[in-house]
């Protein structure tokens, strides 16, 4: 069993009301429950934690130092293409996997998202697979705490 952290950040808890056309029509609810699920099938502690505000995102990174966090798979959302802060609060975790997940395929959108400055300090990035790659990258951050 794993302790893993799935941290959400700004606009998340919108999913099913914001841009369905790109985020799809499955409500945050329904992100929760998936991986409530996905915790059930393979034994994990999975928190989520989901904040529309830098430092409440850079304190729960660094909460994940002291309280037992064995993985950490984050959403930075907007925070993605500007926030050195959470970049560095993601590199002073080392002795954690992180992995970076979007739901869309930001490389394929505005020129803006198509840089993550939050990536150089994960060990992988996900994207373009919808909530799907939630569940993918629970599974690869896990093989990443087992060592596989």
């Amino acid at each position: 069993m794993s302790r893993i952290l799935v941290i959400n950040g700004p606009n998340l808890n919108f999913l099913g009301i914001r841009e369905k056309d790109i985020y799809g029509s499955h409500d945050y609810d329904h992100l929760l429950a998936m991986i409530s699920e996905k915790a059930e099938q393979t034994g994990n502690e999975i928190e989520v934690f989901q904040s529309n505000h830098e430092g409440a995102i850079i304190d729960r990174i660094q909460e994940a130092y002291f309280d037992g966090t064995e993985g950490i798979v984050i959403n930075p959302g907007a925070y993605t293409h500007y926030s050195y802060a959470i970049h560095d609060a993601l590199a002073s975790v080392t002795t954690i996997p992180k992995i970076e997940i979007h739901i869309s395929d930001i490389t394929s959108r505005e020129e803006w998202r198509n840089v993550s400055v939050t990536a150089p300090a994960c060990d992988k990035q996900i994207y373009g697979r919808g909530l799907q790659g939630y569940l993918d990258a629970i599974d690869d951050v896990t093989g990443m705490i087992d060592g596989i």
